[in-house]
């Protein structure tokens, strides 16, 4: 079996989850987190070389203050119970998005573990937290602006490459396969640069539902794919 090199993921429908069990929003979060914990363990047994996961978009600050700040607590704890596990199995992990949302005790525990984990050689797990692929590119974009400004750089400069440089994903293989659950048809802003060629699966499945036999199928698909990245077959 062939499998990608970048796997993604937007990780959707822990809230229809509780909501079908007639549970608090939480416990599908809860539940959400194993799952991710599963799932990387199972990345690393097959030897995918990076797994980006969607957990926190830019837009999901239009929720309320009370859902909002169950998503930071379930983020920092996520990362304070994970952190150990992530060193053991040789993670190096990459937090990317505007993290200035966040209050400062979850920017330091961002900070602190990647950090920690940075000189790891194995799976690179990449959080996309307070995320959006517009955002990225503007950002992207306003850092290059400044820098052709200041005369660092010409325009004539600027392709591709200079371009990538400057995202958040830098230095990230481009997605080979794009994963969504819960049986949304989109890709809701995520990694617009970097899923350009990516092969997309969506299930039904919702993520709280999601396991390694899931993740299976998803990889048994992206192998029955051709992928040309725009050419033609010869």
């Amino acid at each position: 079996m062939n499998v990608p090199e970048h796997i993604a993921i937007i990780m959707d429908g822990n809230n229809r989850w509780a909501k079908k069990k007639f549970l608090p929003s939480i416990n599908g979060h809860n539940k959400g987190v194993g799952v991710v914990r599963e799932t990387i363990k199972h990345c690393v047994n097959l030897g995918v070389k990076n797994l980006t996961l969607f957990a926190f978009s830019s837009e999901n600050k239009n929720r309320s203050d009370q859902e909002i700040n169950m998503l930071f607590r379930i983020f920092l704890g996520a990362l304070n119970q994970s952190f150990e596990k992530l060193s053991k199995h040789n993670i190096k992990l990459k937090i990317i998005g505007d993290m200035n949302i966040f209050p400062k005790n979850i920017q330091k525990s961002a900070a602190d573990a990647q950090k920690k984990l940075k000189n790891n050689t194995g799976l690179v797990l990449i959080i996309a937290a307070n995320y959006g692929g517009r955002w990225d590119i503007l950002q992207a974009t306003k850092k290059i602006a400044n820098l052709v400004k200041n005369d660092t750089i010409n325009v004539d400069d600027i392709d591709y490459n200079c371009f990538e440089k400057y995202l958040s994903t830098a230095n990230q293989p481009q997605v080979d396969l794009l994963i969504r659950t819960s049986g949304e048809l989109r890709i809701s802003n995520f990694l617009l640069w970097s899923i350009a060629y990516s092969e997309l699966y969506f299930t039904d499945v919702l993520w709280p539902d999601f396991d390694k036999k899931e993740l299976d199928k998803a990889i048994k698909s992206f192998n029955q794919r051709e992928r040309r990245f725009g050419g033609r077959n010869q």
